[in-house]
């Protein structure tokens, strides 16, 4: 089996890692952080020293990165994939990042001949091996990933030319924030009327309404339990995700503007200093206002 290629061994690019070595498949990995390279190597990937010396090494590279500045660097810069990848490579890039980003780095992959696929994830980490994967880029170079793709993903969906799958996931993550949102102001003003967190929860839970999503599930547990610090998904990355969603779509003549109205929130929560925090923690960031607002009697 040719080996694999991962960088940004994070929350996500961890769990697809584990998947694709289960499989029998050799990985390689690169990542900033030692720790996060520690963790790798004790699962049975192999560390690299630079996104070139991964390319050097294998020809199917999956990146999972914060942002578009982090993946235009990992593709094109000095130590880029694309100082020493192969012709005939293929780069899926699993970020959560904008269209034109992808449309840019797909041109310059294009020109050395080397297959790029934005393949952003639609599901939590706990759901890998389920994941939908909805793609954007050359059909040609998705069947050459296809099986390893297929290690840690239910659904693969292709989409489009390069930049559909983040079009589709940015939209995606506006509706991620509407639901986040609603949540954290619901039990914010329960917990301001005097009801529980708990209960509000458990009764909502228990009803079986058309509420009780997956996300509220996750959500409101989260919330109840106070487990905020080691976050599934930052507030900081909803504020990034939202931000480019915004962005794009203002830049199409279709400003949103329930997403315009939730990132300020959101920002909002970010600098009362919650933004490494899980996005469920966005709750408390309605106390300081309303502590102050006395109850009616």
């Amino acid at each position: 089996m040719e080996p694999v290629g991962l960088i940004g061994f994070g929350v996500m690019g961890s769990e697809a890692g584990s998947k694709i070595l289960e499989a029998g498949y050799p990985l390689y990995v690169y990542d900033v952080t030692k720790s996060t390279i520690d963790k790798a190597i004790t699962m049975g990937a192999s560390p690299t020293s630079s996104p070139a010396d991964l390319a050097g090494m294998c020809s199917i590279i999956l990146m999972f990165l914060p942002g578009p500045m982090q993946v235009i660097d990992c593709v094109s810069g000095e130590e880029g994939l694309l100082q020493s990848a192969s012709p005939g490579a293929v780069i899926v890039d699993h970020s959560t990042i904008d269209p034109g980003t992808t449309a840019a780095m797909a041109a310059l992959a294009a020109k050395k001949k080397i297959g790029y696929l934005d393949a952003p994830v639609l599901g939590r980490p706990s759901a890998v091996g389920h994941w939908a994967l909805p793609i954007g880029g050359e059909q040609g170079a998705l069947e050459r990933c296809r099986p390893v793709l297929e290690t840690f993903s239910g659904r693969i969906i292709p989409v489009g030319e390069s930049g559909m799958g983040n079009k589709i996931k940015l939209l995606n993550q506006l509706m991620f924030s509407a639901i986040n949102a609603m949540t954290a102001e619901m039990m914010a003003i329960a917990s301001h009327i005097g009801i529980s967190p708990n209960l509000l929860y458990e009764t909502i839970i228990d009803s079986r309404a058309g509420t009780v999503s997956n996300l509220f599930t996750e959500l409101g547990r989260n919330i109840v339990d106070e487990n905020y610090h080691r976050p599934t998904f930052s507030i900081d990355l909803l504020c990034k995700d939202v931000g480019l969603a915004v962005r794009m779509a203002s830049e199409n003549g279709a400003p949103p503007i329930m997403g315009q109205l939730i990132q300020t929130i959101n920002e909002m929560a970010r600098v009362q200093g919650f933004g490494s925090q899980d996005t469920s923690a966005m709750w408390q960031a309605y106390k300081p206002f309303w502590d102050k607002n006395p109850k009616s009697s």
